[in-house]
């Protein structure tokens, strides 16, 4: 067990941490073809950026003596916040990584705040210190003066060209200690991870604290008390390695023909079902959801699967909450919550592109608190369940406490950016001097959307932000229906802020009117709260020239003739029916556009 090194990277987005991951692969003899091998998803070589955390387990010689490297390569951005928690819970150390061309951010102190509340050793690390704009000394002082840690702590190197890797190995060696447990403990396995496989059912990614598991052995999930038996044991390589079994200290995998994947908790603990460990593994963060939105199939008969479909990206995605949901005008579906916008966003891609779900998905909406007249608070995180008027004593929607890190030129704009977000600024920090923390409360609402690609808009690309969740605060926050031709379309409904709810509902309203197809008759779109009409936009008709066969004659017969063709399109209007094309619902979802990763 001593020979073993448990350990994640972790770093703001895009500071080389997948990079880095494939210098370790090349130090244990895989080859890696020049491009990020643990990156594997198609969405995240797209995207370049990681989505899920990645174990694999390396054999590394250091002076001459064999240890086991299990390495973890965890996602940057804020929204997958939880993966991070997950993969350092299976961890003894992280190295920290900090990229020289952008120093200290936002996210990169969150990380170092998560790591160190699970007791990590942590290991600072300054990457890209062969790039020409590289600040080295400037990020050292950054790393020292922010996070704490000593000059004889930081290791500088180059992940692109391998540069001082050696030394960062032989650190992870020095610094971070072995795993402790003991193997003739009962099993005790921490469940950090899963998904599904068609033929072998649920692969369940665990870390071994105590007791061994093996081939044939029964085995308990504490949570629930469901028993299964092994049928294989192994570790991660480039594809899932089986081997003999898997002994304390270790991270690993096993398949148990698990069928359901509701039987498979994150964060569970695994013990044998014959010799019961006394107590779970503790502590383990739960995912609390910010952004809720609704996920519909686009054919009705495909409920189920998209049922199956989702259960099994929560398998490896257990930030996502599920529970099924009805629409007038979409059927069946799913009330899902996420992280936030650029998790929602990948999930949806992912229930496309891996599971091949044609799907609809509603606008996005936050939780509120709605408290009412009886004594009763009820949260709510979808429109069509908003309570009469009448019987709302309050409404509390939830605020965050946020920061954002910019070079101080931008500070202006950054200001200017959170007077127009129902901001309340707290205080600024002057860490070093070309660094600025700015503090404030903003509501989830305003931040949930654009606030990302505007940040970085205003700051050239510089800003940062990071946000924790911090309780409910009383607002003035309505429903707005959007109706066509005066029939509501529930699918469509959102909540806002009173004082923003005209400018969101005319950008939706001029979007709409973009999208639908023109009828033969005359489509009105209109936004209401309540009673009160607070926007409208109008569908002209297609109309055919009556006048056309006029050659000429008295003026009554064309008046006859426009007043025929008026009264037809009425009644059209009457029985006629308004297609709403896939296109509407996505307009709707760029209405404030969603967050970007670059």
């Amino acid at each position: 067990m001593d020979k073993i090194r448990n350990f994640s990277i972790i770093a703001h987005i895009d500071h080389g941490k997948s990079t880095l991951s494939d210098r370790f692969l090349e130090h244990g003899g895989l080859v890696v073809k020049g491009e990020q091998v643990l990156d594997s998803m198609e969405l995240e070589k797209d995207r370049g950026i990681t989505i899920r955390a990645h174990p694999i387990t390396l054999n590394i010689k250091v002076n001459g003596i064999d240890y086991v490297f299990n390495l973890i390569d965890t996602p940057g951005h804020v929204d997958f916040f939880y993966e991070v928690s997950r993969s350092l819970k299976a961890c003894e150390g992280a190295v920290l990584l900090v990229d020289a061309t952008q120093g200290v951010e936002a996210q990169t102190i969150a990380n170092t705040y998560l790591a160190l509340e699970n007791d990590l050793v942590i290991i600072p690390v300054v990457n890209k210190i062969d790039v020409k704009d590289a600040d080295i000394e400037g990020t050292i002082n950054e790393i020292k003066n922010i996070l704490g840690f000593k000059d004889e702590d930081i290791l500088k190197i180059s992940a692109k060209t391998g540069e001082n890797v050696d030394k960062l190995i032989e650190a992870i060696v020095d610094r971070i200690p072995p795993p402790s447990g003991s193997e003739d403990a009962p099993l005790k396995a921490l469940v950090f991870d899963s998904h599904f496989d068609t033929y072998k059912g649920v692969i369940v990614y665990v870390r071994v604290k105590d007791g061994t598991i093996k081939k044939g052995d029964r085995i308990k999930f504490m949570s629930n008390e469901k028993e299964f038996e092994v049928e294989e044991v192994g570790i991660f390589r480039f594809k899932m390695e089986p081997i003999e079994e898997l002994t304390a200290g270790m991270v690993g995998y096993f398949a148990a023909l698990i069928r359901d994947p509701l039987d498979v908790q994150i964060g569970d603990t695994v013990t044998n079902a014959f010799r019961v460990a006394d107590a779970p593994i503790s502590g383990f963060r739960k995912n609390v959801p910010m952004v809720f939105a609704g996920i519909f199939p686009l054919n009705t008969n495909e409920f189920e699967d998209l049922k199956k479909s989702l259960e099994k990206l929560r398998l490896n995605d257990p930030a996502i909450t599920i529970e099924p949901d009805t629409s007038e005008a979409l059927g069946f579906g799913f009330r899902c919550g996420f992280s936030g916008l650029l998790h929602m966003e990948i999930a949806i891609e992912r229930l496309k592109i891996e599971f091949g779900q044609d799907i609809i998905a509603t606008v996005p909406n936050v939780e509120y608190e709605v408290v009412l007249r009886d004594g009763r608070t009820v949260p709510i995180d979808n429109p069509a369940k908003f309570e009469d008027p009448s019987k709302i004593l309050e409404i509390r929607e939830p605020i965050v406490d946020a920061s954002i890190m910019v070079p101080p030129d931008f500070i202006g704009n950054v200001m200017e950016l959170l007077n127009t977000r129902r901001a309340t600024y707290k205080d600024m920090l002057y860490p070093e001097e070309k660094r600025v923390v700015i503090r404030f409360e903003v509501p989830l609402q305003e931040i949930i959307t654009d606030f990302f690609d505007a940040l970085k808009s205003v700051t050239r690309g510089y800003g940062t932000l990071d946000y924790e969740f911090i309780g409910f605060k009383k607002a003035d926050i309505v429903k707005v229906d959007i109706l066509i031709n005066k029939k509501p379309v529930d699918a469509l409904s959102f909540m806002a802020h009173e004082d923003k709810a005209y400018y969101v509902a005319r950008s939706m309203l001029e979007k709409m009117r973009k999208v639908i197809p023109r009828q033969m008759f005359e489509v009105n779109l209109q936004a209401a709260i309540g009673s009160k009409i607070i926007a409208k936009e109008r569908i002209v008709p297609y109309r055919k020239d009556v006048l056309a066969k006029c050659y000429g004659g008295d003026v009554t017969r064309k008046k006859k003739l426009l007043e025929k063709q008026k009264e037809g399109k009425k009644k059209m209007k009457m029985i006629g029916n308004v297609e709403i094309p896939q296109e509407a619902f996505f307009s709707i979802l760029s209405v404030k556009s969603s967050e970007k990763t670059d």
